[in-house]
């Protein structure tokens, strides 16, 4: 089946795999993912036909963004960007978007799709308007399937993360302490206000003092 997003006037890039071809979309509208089907390894974080529905979610929310991973018309790879949750400190931050979930099928692994599918998401001029931030948790790490250990893991996501411009930080985020290998990174676009930048430094340490905006 012929892929819908070659409709669409998109960033994106092609990487030829030992599997074959994949094209890697910096943006896909919910219309078009909800015609998308996801591969059956996509299951890390739930079902794949769950998956399939958060995605179609977050893509309609006002600022959510999906990046894709295709082989036809089938997910194969994705990465998320939405608000952050409402029950989080960074939610106060009105120039925030979290950086939610990035996952590749098992059987496309090893092909570079990672990387190659971050490179294209942040070349999303509309990411400069905002810190972009990724709060990684050890207890949703796929180590099985990986073979990695949690430390292996840790810095293999701190390398991913920091070759499109995420920097670690230091947070007293309650659950970034709960586990010494979770790991908060950011990454500050280049239009974001210098005092927006100024109320993210605060927002680390809550213990400081009071955050208004």
């Amino acid at each position: 089946m012929p892929c819908p997003v070659r409709e669409l006037e998109a960033l994106r890039d092609c990487v030829v795999t030992p599997r074959g071809p994949v094209e890697l979309v910096s943006t896909v509208p919910p219309e078009v993912l909800r015609r998308l089907v996801m591969d059956q390894g996509l299951r890390n974080f739930r079902p794949p036909d769950r998956q399939h529905a958060a995605l179609c979610a977050i893509a309609e929310t006002p600022e959510g963004k999906v990046s894709a991973a295709l082989t036809g018309s089938v997910i194969v790879g994705y990465v998320t960007f939405h608000r952050p949750d409402r029950y989080s400190r960074w939610v106060k931050h009105p120039l925030m978007l979290e950086l939610g979930g990035i996952e590749i099928s098992p059987s496309w692994r090893k092909c570079g799709l990672a990387s190659r599918l971050l490179k294209v998401a942040f070349a999303d001029p509309a990411l400069e308007n905002y810190i972009v931030y990724t709060t990684e948790y050890c207890w949703h790490w796929d180590l099985k399937e990986s073979g990695l250990d949690v430390w292996q893991y840790q810095r293999m996501l701190t390398r991913l993360f920091g070759a499109v411009g995420l920097v670690q930080r230091a947070t007293d985020d309650p659950d970034i302490l709960a586990h010494p290998a979770n790991v908060f990174m950011a990454r500050v676009g280049r239009n974001v206000p210098r005092e927006q930048v100024e109320a993210f430094e605060l927002l680390l340490f809550e213990g400081r003092g009071q955050i208004l905006f």
